[in-house]
């Protein structure tokens, strides 16, 4: 969801905040060789400690997301370093640098992962031009990259846009129809006056994403908040009567470890979307 235009959200639909290590920002003073080696070395210590961690304990206690993140990119960073020709682990490593840079706890940390992300999506779409992920991670790097910009941020909205355009034109269903969704995210943050900002572009893409992706509840909550914005408060009763009615469901459908962020972010925002629609509502 975009808090301040132009942010993207992650593949999982989650905005997340949380304490990058203060230890990262040193590492990119370090030469490739250096820089590998001490990520090797982290990486391992990270196994063995989770390893010797889960063998004293009876019940295993499960990773935070944050954790979660950065072992994630600490992980395809290195495998990247090691084989920077495979077209795979490039975009491995773009999505792990944009999942990370949602924890950063400054502009400067996000911009430094944010431009690791960029490069390494750019060099995915070299070695394979119309990659898919490599696109649309570059177009969520992108986004990342403009959270830590002001005006700035208005020279990077074109490229996102091509970017999910280009997605769009690949493969349209791409984390459940998130070309569709960035872009209707995009038109609906961007200032109209001076930038791409469109509200007809911007609920054509949302009820697509929901036509696309029905039981992805990050599209549906996507929709009824523009629908809010928008004072439609009709409309984004309807959205939400349909929300309702693919709720359980979505639940079974996105269910474990990896979707429980989402799910705090998604019972956060269905509970002010309804808090939003009473208040609209002329009382009797």
């Amino acid at each position: 969801m975009f808090q301040h235009w132009p942010v993207l959200t992650c593949s999982s639909g989650t905005k997340r905040k949380g304490c990058l290590s203060p230890n990262l920002p040193w590492i990119f003073a370090l030469t490739r060789s250096e820089r590998l080696l001490w990520i090797l070395a982290l990486a391992f210590s990270t196994l063995f400690s989770t390893a010797e961690t889960n063998s004293t304990n009876t019940v295993s206690r499960p990773i935070s997301p944050e954790q979660h993140a950065r072992n994630a990119y600490l992980t395809y960073q290195a495998r990247f370093e090691i084989n920077p020709s495979h077209p795979e682990l490039a975009w491995q490593f773009s999505r792990a640098a944009f999942d990370w840079a949602e924890f950063a706890s400054n502009n400067r940390q996000r911009e430094q992962i944010a431009l690791q992300g960029i490069a390494a999506a750019r060099r995915g779409i070299v070695l394979e031009t119309n990659s898919v992920p490599a696109h649309y991670y570059l177009g969520m790097n992108l986004g990342q990259l403009a959270r830590t910009k002001s005006i700035g941020a208005l020279k990077l909205v074109g490229e996102m846009e091509r970017e999910f355009k280009k997605v769009r034109v690949l493969d349209e269903t791409y984390d459940f129809a998130g070309p569709d969704r960035n872009l209707g995210l995009l038109y609906l943050e961007a200032p109209s006056s001076f930038s791409i900002g469109d509200r007809k572009k911007a609920r054509e893409h949302l009820l697509k994403a929901v036509e696309l992706s029905p039981t992805y509840p990050e599209n549906r909550l996507n929709l009824i908040e523009a629908y809010l914005k928008w004072n439609d408060s009709k409309s984004a009763q309807t959205a939400f009567n349909e929300l309702e009615q693919i709720w359980t469901a979505a639940r079974k459908e996105f269910a474990g470890e990896e979707w429980r962020t989402s799910w705090v972010d998604w019972e956060k925002r269905r509970s002010k979307a309804l808090e939003k629609l009473r208040s609209m509502t002329p009382r009797r």
